[in-house]
This record gives structure tokens, C-alpha cells and sequence, in this order.
């Protein structure tokens, strides 16, 4: 290998040291432990499928996939998302009875960088799926169970938007008349390119009735009350049906208890094109990004073959830890630093500690150059040594 990259990683690729692994692995288990206490069970699935299926069906772009070619010659992906893996598994094996299936998930997702920008191409989600279940009640249960996981993880200061993508496809539709148009408005909105947006809307052929409701359309930010503002932007009864399931999903998210951490973007749309109904983004303080998305994505199974409901969502654990703004543990571990001729009573002291829960490092005096800068990060020191030690209780060599 040269110099030139014996220390480099591959573009968008990070290194996870051992206080931040600690950290990230204790959040998770705790976020684990909440969805399991609402009956999801875990699921695993390989970190490579197949491009024609999970690679299409991901939604993600096809630049951003990573892809390789098996022996026999067939097209391979990493894994880009995780929602598509499950669904061809939900598709494939479980879903028999047509019965809702409560699925969660902690893996690694990967997407290619064009450049490094800070953006890992390796990352870390959580999550879960409702698979089975066409009402908004799932949608409601989704949220609500983020909620949860957000609070146990140690989230305070958070907020969920939600919309409706057949909102905005209907209302797009029926001023623009063409889903290439519509598409172009939904860019920019995906992009929340607002002035762009602006910018379009303005140069398009329409009467300034229909180019003040583009306009009107970004105001609907807000508490419960834009969904009524939203009617007055519809024509006929095409998109009223929508705005009738974010006000029910409202009505159950008050009976769970969570509408403080709940705003309405009627603007909110996704890059991932499976979506089909309710969806939402999570926004949290000390991060730019959102650090979770999910929603309704009925399309998908679709593409499995499967006519089925599904909701769910992913939080980005990297994005979350910083949002927490967790820092540096204490350190929790014993060592117990023994002399040759003491090494048995030093074994048998560390078994003990160990057998009672305890974090033990057992280190020979002689392989340790600075035995106060080595023992300084630990709880406690216990000293299995011989003559070696002074006065003083100081280890010398």
C-alpha cells in the first residue's frame, strides 16, 4: 500500500472510537428497549441485496448507490436505507395473514459521497415499521412511539413536522396540470430552496389567482389550524381526503399525549418517491439536518408484490448524539496492576471484581512506561505489586 493512503479511509468513511462507541451503544439500547416495550420485534438483513430489487426499490439516487458484481455476474448493492430490505422480507415471508407487523431495526445504511463535505457515506439508523395497517391510527402510533425514543435517548428541546404528500400533489396538480411540472415545484420545496421557489412560481404561465395559491401554500407552517387554511387552497373535493387524515392523525396525537412536540408543514415533501401519505421529518437543536424522517409508504410494497399498508421511521444515530449533545462518560473502569511475582493474587482479584459487574483491566507494571498518565483514566487502581511499590504507595520500576 502507499504512503499516500495507508491512513486515509474511503470518501465519506469514519472511524467510531471507543468513548463515542460507548456512548452511541448504551443510546441505542436504552432507544431499543422502548420499541420492544411497545411490542416491535427486531429484524436483520444482509448488508448486500440485490440492485434490481432493494437497489431500485430504495428510492435513494442511483449515483448514491454503492454497487459491486457477485461471482456469477449479478449487480449487487450495499444496503443504501433499510426500509426497503424489510419490506421485501415483510413481502416475501411474514406477511401471510395479512395480520400488522410491528418491525424494528439498528443497522448500518450506506450512500456514495461525490464529495467529502462532511457528509458520512456510513451511517447508523433506528428505526422501525408498521407493515399491515392502512389506518391513520398506525401513522399516529409511529409518532407517538418516536416520540418516546427520542425523550429515552435524551432529547428535550425537538419538534416533528408533518404534511401530507397527497396534499401537495393534488393542490400541484390541479394549478399546474402536469406531474412533470409538479415535479419541478416539489424540488425546489425538497430542497427548501424557498426563494428558487418563489423565483419559479412567478415566471410560469398562470392567472395570479393560482400563482397567490403557490405562494399562500408556503404559509401553511404552523399549530392545527393551517389544515383548515389548506382547504381554501383546494378546488372541489380532490385533496380534501388528506387533509381529513392529518386531522384525525392531530386528534389521536393529542390522545397520546405528545402535540407539544408536533407542528404542521404542509410544504413537507421527500426525496424518497415510495411515500404516499402522512410523512414527517424530526428537527432538533445543535443540528442543521433533520435526524429522522418516516412516513407512509404504501407504493413500496407495491414493488414486492404486496398490496398492503406500511408506515415507519429511521433516526440517524449521528445526528441524534449531536442533537443530545452527549458528552464524555466517566470513566467506569477498574484496573488492577500487578508484579510478575503477584500475578495469580492480581488474576484472582480481577475475576472477583468482574464477577460482581465490574469493568477490570488487568495490566503488567512492566509493560507501562507512565503508570500515572496510564492509571489516571481509571475509577479505581488496585495495586497487586511487590517490592516494586515505595513508601508512598508509588509504583516504581
Amino acid at each position: 500500500m502507499s504512503k499516500l493512503f495507508m491512513f486515509e479511509k474511503p470518501l465519506g468513511m469514519r472511524d467510531t472510537f471507543p468513548n463515542l462507541y460507548e456512548v452511541k451503544n448504551t443510546t441505542k439500547m436504552r432507544m431499543e428497549e422502548v420499541m420492544k416495550t411497545w411490542g416491535y420485534r427486531f429484524i436483520e438483513t444482509p448488508t448486500l441485496e440485490y440492485y434490481e430489487t432493494v437497489g431500485e426499490a430504495s428510492a435513494i439516487l442511483d449515483q448514491q448507490l454503492f454497487k459491486l458484481l457477485d461471482q456469477q455476474g449479478h449487480t449487487l448493492v450495499l444496503r443504501p436505507d433499510m426500509t426497503a430490505p424489510i419490506a421485501r422480507v415483510a413481502a416475501s415471508k411474514l406477511l401471510k395473514d395479512k395480520s400488522p407487523l410491528r418491525l424494528a431495526y439498528s443497522a448500518n445504511v450506506f450512500r456514495a459521497q461525490q464529495r467529502e463535505g462532511g457528509s458520512p457515506a456510513e451511517f447508523e439508523q433506528v428505526g422501525m415499521e408498521c407493515i399491515g395497517d392502512t389506518s391513520v391510527s398506525a401513522d399516529a402510533e409511529v409518532i407517538a412511539l418516536m416520540v418516546s425514543v427520542l425523550k429515552e435517548a435524551g432529547l428535550k428541546n425537538f419538534k416533528i413536522s408533518i404534511g401530507h404528500i397527497g396534499f401537495v400533489q393534488e393542490l400541484f396538480t390541479q394549478i399546474v396540470g402536469t406531474e412533470e411540472r409538479a415535479s419541478i415545484l416539489r424540488r425546489f420545496l425538497y430542497e427548501k430552496n424557498y426563494v428558487g421557489y418563489r423565483e419559479h412560481v412567478g415566471e410560469l404561465a398562470l392567472s395570479s389567482i393560482d400563482k397567490q395559491r403557490l405562494l399562500d401554500f408556503l404559509k401553511l407552517r404552523g399549530n392545527e389550524g393551517v389544515i383548515g387554511e389548506a382547504l381554501s387552497l383546494l378546488e372541489g373535493e380532490s385533496g380534501r381526503e388528506a387533509l381529513a387524515q392529518l386531522k384525525e392523525l392531530y386528534d389521536i396525537l393529542k390522545d397520546y399525549g405528545v402535540e407539544q412536540y408536533i407542528k404542521f408543514d404542509l410544504s413537507l415533501v421527500s426525496h424518497m418517491s415510495y411515500y404516499s401519505g402522512i410523512l414527517f421529518e424530526v428537527y432538533a437543536e445543535r443540528v442543521g439536518f433533520a435526524i429522522g424522517n418516516g412516513g407512509r409508504y404504501n407504493k413500496l410494497l407495491h414493488k414486492f408484490g404486496k398490496d398492503s399498508g406500511a408506515t415507519g421511521f429511521g433516526l440517524r444515530m449521528d445526528y441524534l448524539l449531536e442533537a443530545v449533545g452527549v458528552k464524555t462518560p466517566n470513566p467506569d473502569q477498574y484496573c488492577v496492576l500487578f508484579s510478575d511475582e503477584r500475578r495469580s493474587e492480581a488474576f484472582s482479584l480481577a475475576k472477583e471484581l468482574r464477577e460482581t459487574g465490574k469493568k477490570v483491566v488487568l495490566q503488567n507494571w512492566k509493560g507501562v512506561d507512565d503508570v500515572d498518565e496510564f492509571t489516571k483514566e481509571f475509577e479505581e487502581v488496585h495495586y497487586v505489586v511487590g517490592q516494586e511499590r515505595n513508601g508512598n504507595g508509588e509504583v516504581t520500576k
